[in-house]
């Protein structure tokens, strides 16, 4: 029996992974990635690449993707708390535009799979997070996308009040809507 429990997301492809922790006096010891207890669970993917990202309270990555290169991804978070988001942008799917948000934390460990065909991007709800992923393909600097996180079209529940300080890159002030309105 694998180490972990995946729960299926409500849109086809999104996976909550939760990894066996096993703690005692001395701290823990965790496996985060055991590509068996993956394909136990019916998932092939491989992974080309590792990146990993600091980011101050407040900041707001994304929703990013690569056009022609899409990029499944295995992300978690090693010290603070994000909340993560995927949107769906597959052609043609019956959940095109929809999103799903978890939580993800040094402390709950949980891990989140989004495929190919959706966009992704965090917002770091602790003074500081690492965040951490594994890609399916690797980076291709001039074949990026993104949406823009605030898009009334896709209607993201952030974890922030209107009027608190949203910490952007200037790319990420200027991405289209869904729809490519600005």
């Amino acid at each position: 029996m694998g180490q972990i429990k995946v729960t299926r997301c409500e849109i086809e492809g999104l996976m909550v992974i939760e990894p066996k922790v096993h703690r005692d006096e001395r701290g823990y010891f965790v496996e985060t990635y055991n590509e068996r207890d993956l394909e136990e669970e019916g998932f092939f993917k491989k992974f080309v690449q590792d990146n990993q990202s600091m980011s101050s309270g407040g900041v707001l990555r994304g929703l990013h993707y690569q056009k022609q290169f899409p990029q499944g991804k295995l992300v978690r978070v090693l010290f603070g708390k994000v909340f993560d988001v995927a949107v769906d942008i597959r052609p043609g799917s019956e959940t095109y535009g929809k999103w799903f948000g978890v939580e993800l934390s040094e402390e709950n460990m949980k891990q989140f799979y989004i495929p190919e065909g959706f966009a992704h991007g965090f917002y770091v709800m602790s003074e500081k997070a690492v965040f951490a992923y594994k890609c399916t393909d690797f980076y291709h600097p001039n074949d990026e996308g993104g949406i823009l996180y605030s898009d009334p079209d896709i209607g993201i529940k952030w974890p922030f009040n209107e009027g608190d300080e949203v910490i952007l890159s200037e790319k990420d002030k200027l991405w289209p809507g869904l729809y490519g309105k600005k």
